[in-house]
């Protein structure tokens, strides 16, 4: 199927905005009526060398929430705000998600089948040994939940679960 020009460029400003594939495939059949597969939509944008931005994972004071800046819920400070945000000085894994010396050792996993009601869901073991399990919905919002009540994991295992979640999820395509 062949855009017109004011289309491809509507694709364009919705990846710049922080669109992902899917809700620029529903705003495609909301806004001009375009049916089209998912599988379609990536081709589409793959096409037009539209990069869709990555959403900033933020942190909101012991809860975690990945979203576009400005997506944070009424009453939560912006990241970068909060007492408890990663110290940029903090050893933390690289890119490829190499433990630097002295970071804590985070296992996380991700379900083969997922968590009714979540985009993709999972589990996680701090270096405490504590366990957790995770899960992101519809809205990219990130939930942490452990058997221990009260438990809140330190910032550098948060740091290095944040940086091996992300690995895992863009391995698979998220």
């Amino acid at each position: 199927m062949e855009l017109t020009k004011e289309q491809r460029v509507a694709v364009a400003g919705w990846a710049r905005e922080g669109a992902g594939l899917s809700e620029i495939q529903k705003r495609l059949n909301s806004e001009f009526g375009i049916r089209m597969t998912y599988m379609d939509v990536r081709f589409l944008v793959l096409d037009l060398g539209v990069e869709i931005q990555e959403r900033k994972v933020q942190s909101t004071g012991g809860a975690l929430a990945i979203g576009k800046p400005g997506d944070e819920p009424p009453g939560t400070a912006p990241a970068g705000d909060d007492e408890n945000d990663v110290e940029e000085d903090m050893p933390m894994p690289d890119a490829e998600g190499v433990q630097q010396p002295g970071a804590a050792a985070v296992s996380v996993s991700v379900d083969r089948l997922m968590v009714p009601g979540s985009l993709v869901s999972g589990s996680v073991v701090f270096s405490d040994g504590v366990k957790a399990t995770w899960q992101v919905d519809q809205y990219g919002r990130l939930g942490l939940a452990t058997a221990k009540a009260g438990y809140r994991p330190s910032q550098q295992d948060l740091a290095s679960f944040q940086v091996e979640l992300r690995r895992l999820l863009e391995g698979k395509g998220f």
